[in-house]
């Protein structure tokens, strides 16, 4: 075992057992301390349970779909039993949610003998704070205990949005949390919300063979993501059926039978059997016990934290969701890291949230780290770019892919990468050497130099990197 670098102050509590939560349970159970993690929706919280296990075993079920409708390009066709061509591939959705459902049970039960065998205790209840230095908690099975800590850590994480004029019913008016309930496939899903959820779930349903309206309060899907990625992503769930209404704000949805209604600002109704509210997320930080202990929140609820996941209490720490800093599973699990080696004495570099990367699991995927577009375009930072269809990539080419590009971003003066886009297939995999360009202030020309397969998607990262070369003066 790690020896501790500190004195008495070895009892650390944590709210929440997410990633943010759970990864600084190990953390701190490392590094020596006597570690209890609070957990009431399960460990591993919304990521393992009800958000990023379950929906991208969902989409994975999508995603062969989508290369099996491309099969025929490729050579590959169907037949049935008797020899004639079969022309429908169908998806049983009840199977589909038994097995997202299985994974997302065994990967928390999974996390919970891993705490187990670091000697992490694991409370079942909710945790609220009295004090800086102690949590009461309420316990599932009736009762209340009340732990004193060195160190706190909220890990509460985040909730879906809903409105008063949008309630779901968990049957035909669903969050992303719902939807997994589902036994019968709709006929026709209504997706309310542009932004990363939503279309990746108006992008699954629709490889899964079911009829989907996106409504997009704005001019484009994605409207937080680079613009040349969203336009391709938008183009190709056009061309493969989709109908998106954007510029489209939702007033209220409302269920009659077996018929939901969409009805927007201007008027215009949409009818579906199911309606999948994408509103984003609201933090888990009421009857905390936050103002008593003198933890700031701002507007929108969420806690306040610096690069090394300090609240304005002393001795309390926050990260994930509920500090709404960039609401990915990484980087929630990067802010618990940082806190307990803050707290306990170890090494700590702040988080640098320019080196996070981050995907849109749609067909195709769409990958993103360091700084974006939006930025050299605002003058935010001085940097080059090029964009690399992969239409003209060969291994592409063989795939049968050809929607897709990769886009690079380096200084100009020194050839240091500064950031990249990925789209197309398992990009999430392809931004990794970009990434790991961006952490390290590699060049373009290191990059170049370093050998790629033939033929490669990543050959397209190369050839990119090749093309930002400046030769000598």
């Amino acid at each position: 075992m790690t020896t501790p670098h500190f004195g008495q102050a070895n009892r650390v509590v944590i709210i929440g057992g997410g990633p943010g939560g759970y990864e600084a349970a190990l953390v701190a159970a490392q590094l020596g301390a006597q570690v209890t993690v609070v957990d009431s929706d399960g460990l591993g919280g919304s990521a393992v349970v009800t958000d990023c296990v379950p929906s991208k075993t969902l989409i994975a079920t999508a995603e062969l779909m989508t290369e099996l409708r491309g099969a025929p390009e490729l050579g590959v066709s169907f037949e049935d039993h008797e020899g004639d061509a079969a022309h429908h591939v169908v998806v049983d959705l009840a199977r589909v949610n038994e097995r997202v459902l299985k994974l997302a049970s065994d990967q928390s039960g999974d996390i919970g003998r891993r705490l187990e065998r670091e000697d992490v205790q694991v409370v079942v209840g909710r945790g609220r704070l009295q004090g800086p230095g102690t949590v009461v908690v309420e316990l599932a099975d009736g009762g209340t205990r009340t732990l004193e800590a060195d160190a706190v850590l909220l890990a509460t994480g985040a909730a879906p949005r809903t409105l008063p004029t949008a309630q779901p019913d968990g049957e035909r008016i669903l969050t992303w949390e719902q939807v997994y309930d589902l036994t019968e496939a709709p006929t026709r899903m209504v997706v309310v919300g542009s932004g990363v959820t939503g279309a990746e779930f108006a992008s699954a349903y629709m490889a899964l063979g079911i009829e989907v309206v996106l409504v997009s309060s704005r001019d484009r899907v994605l409207p937080g993501e680079d613009a040349d990625a969203a336009t391709v992503l938008e183009d190709v769930l056009k061309r493969r059926g989709m109908e998106v209404l954007s510029k489209s704000r939702m007033e209220s949805v409302r269920r009659e039978g077996d018929e939901v209604t969409v009805t927007l600002t201007d008027g215009r109704t949409v009818t579906g059997s199911h309606c999948l509210l994408a509103l984003g997320s609201v933090p888990k930080t009421k009857d905390l016990g936050l103002e008593e202990a003198g933890v700031a929140v701002d507007d929108g609820g969420f806690v306040l934290v610096d690069r090394v996941s300090r609240t304005t209490a002393r001795g309390v720490y926050a990260a994930g969701d509920c500090t709404g800093v960039l609401m990915l599973a990484s980087v929630a699990a990067m802010q618990g890291r940082i806190a307990m080696r803050h707290v306990l004495g170890d090494a700590v570099i702040p988080i640098d949230l320019k080196q996070v990367s981050s995907n849109v699991f749609t067909s195709p995927e769409i990958a993103t780290v360091g700084w974006s577009q939006n930025a050299v375009d605002a003058g935010e930072i001085d940097a080059e770019c090029v964009r690399l269809d992969l239409a003209g990539n060969p291994r592409a080419k063989m795939q049968g892919v050809r929607d897709g590009f990769v886009k690079l971003f380096a200084r100009p003066d020194t050839g240091i990468i500064v950031g990249g886009v990925v789209v197309g297939p398992r990009a999430s995999e392809l931004i990794h050497p970009i990434s790991i360009a961006v952490a390290e202030s590699l060049t373009v020309d290191q990059l170049a130099h370093a050998f790629t397969v033939y033929p490669s998607m990543s050959g397209s990262v190369a050839e990119a990197a090749r093309r930002l070369h400046h030769s000598p003066v």
